[in-house]
């Protein structure tokens, strides 16, 4: 018998939690009798209450458990003595146990540490998943974690949907038994059945903005309402209905408007667009983004909104650099062009010259120069010399993927190295150097998903730039005369 069950009149007593978490089972929907759960165990008292929970219904709901827990290496010994202790949990259990190792450093960079290893972690999640055969993920996520998450949406100036905050069911296989349990139930409930936990010491730290919320905002809202960390959720949950309501009338509109072209490309009439309201403009852009993106999230509303603002200009074709590709803005049209099919036309003149696909490592020759381009990943101390505008070096774990190498087009904005981190545009930096206009097209230029990289031979983007912590360089080499040289 499972140790958190007590007989009562020869039968198991179901603890208070566990009553509440086949509550939030059956009522959502999360998972059925017989099911695969992969569930996710870092040793921290939410998901070894998880763990338990699931394994006292292991035998009357026939379920298979399978666990997987995450060693990032953030906090040195403590981590591995994280993992070994979730490896003895789970062999008391006898359940099985997938371990993944993932080297993250906690130092600058242009994505939040916590966000690069959220990715890492559900990718993993869904690697095992298919790997075992699990129908469902469960992730230890509270009412408690759903309030502060609301609130940190709350204080970035979201809308609908950053106010939903977290579903109970999330692409039909992320599922969340504990989401309408409190912190302190499962506390209560690890005390009672003498499950030990770990701690985890960054949670303490005032560091991240969610643990200031936790430890300074939460308590005064519930010394002002101790009923708040429900009304925040129930918040979410009117939000989640009302932004799932407007998701569906904008995939309305856009399944009659939207024309979709091959490999991932999409058109929609740019007049149709602007005479819908602001909230139905952006929840369809959004939208045409999201499906472009390898893990369907959502773009920021920053980006969003430059979209907008550039099919409502009037004036000559514009255009924006977006996740995976490119937004074309013409007379009557505005148009996405994926990567793996951008072609873009850098000048007025019509002139097209297809982007090429820029492998690690690799090597290209742009037709257009005859240059040849060379990439290769090496250690921070392997990297050759001499470096200067033929060869560059960029931080590899910070420069997005896929690169391509591609022509200039009209709004290209890039951070010139020796500039201290301001922008300027193409168009001017090619003035600035009298290259003539005719010659501009020709210039490879590297660019990531999230903006340039070099413009070859001439100045590389200063973002990417490698840093003290900087461990995996990318190395990129052009043989062969710049524009600039070939005609002086």
């Amino acid at each position: 018998m499972h140790p958190v069950m007590k007989k009562s009149l020869g039968k198991p007593a179901w603890p208070p939690l566990l009553h509440r978490v086949v509550h939030t089972v059956r009522s959502r929907n999360l998972f059925l009798r017989g099911q695969h759960l992969l569930v996710a165990v870092s040793g921290g008292p939410d998901s070894m209450a998880l763990l338990s929970l699931l394994d006292c219904l292991r035998p009357s709901w026939s379920l298979k458990l399978t666990a997987v827990h995450c060693n990032y290496g953030l906090r040195g010994s403590e981590s591995d003595h994280d993992q070994e202790f979730v490896k003895a949990r789970c062999r008391e259990r006898k359940i099985p146990l997938h371990v993944r190792r993932f080297q993250l450093h906690d130092g600058p960079r242009y994505s939040s540490l916590q966000a690069v290893a959220r990715d890492l972690r559900y990718r993993a999640f869904n690697e095992i998943a298919e790997e075992c055969g699990a129908e469902r993920i469960a992730v230890g996520h509270t009412a408690d974690d759903q309030a502060e998450t609301v609130l940190l949406w709350v204080l970035r100036g979201s809308g609908l949907t950053g106010l939903s905050g977290m579903p109970a069911f999330r692409d039909d296989k992320v599922i969340r038994p504990l989401y309408e349990a409190r912190r302190r139930e499962i506390l209560t409930y690890l005390r009672k059945a003498g499950i030990s936990f770990r701690e985890d010491s960054s949670n303490a730290k005032p560091l991240y903005l969610r643990n200031r919320i936790r430890q300074e905002i939460i308590p005064i809202l519930n010394r002002l309402v101790p009923s708040s960390t429900d009304a925040l959720c129930r918040l979410a949950d009117i939000c989640r209905e009302d932004d799932r309501y407007l998701e569906q009338q904008a995939a309305a509109l856009s399944s009659s408007t939207v024309k979709w072209e091959s490999a991932g490309g999409w058109v929609i009439d740019r007049g149709i667009l602007l005479d819908l309201p602001s909230a139905l403009q952006r929840r369809i852009i959004r939208g045409l983004l999201r499906q472009n993106h390898t893990q369907h999230r959502s773009s920021g509303l920053r980006t969003i909104d430059r979209v907008i603002r550039l099919a409502s200009k009037r004036g000559d074709v514009s255009s924006l650099d977006v996740a995976r590709g490119r937004i074309i803005v013409g007379r009557d049209e505005v148009r996405f062009i994926a990567q793996q099919t951008q072609v873009i036309s850098p000048d007025r003149q019509g002139h097209v010259i297809p982007p090429e696909r820029l492998t690690v490592p690799g090597t290209l020759v742009w037709p257009s120069t005859g240059q040849r381009l060379q990439i290769q990943r090496v250690a921070r101390d392997q990297v050759p010399a001499p470096l200067g505008k033929h060869r560059i070096i960029v931080d590899a774990d910070r420069v997005s993927q896929p690169l391509l190498v591609r022509s200039w087009s009209p709004g290209d904005r890039f951070h010139p190295y020796g500039m201290n981190g301001h922008s300027k545009k193409l168009q001017d930096f090619f003035t600035d150097l009298k290259i003539p206009v005719a010659a501009r097209s020709r210039i490879p230029v590297v660019a990531a998903p999230k903006g340039i990289v070099w413009i070859v031979g001439y100045r590389q983007d200063q973002r990417w730039m490698p840093t003290a912590t900087t461990e995996r360089c990318l190395v990129l080499t052009v043989d062969g005369l710049s524009l600039r040289e070939g005609t002086d």
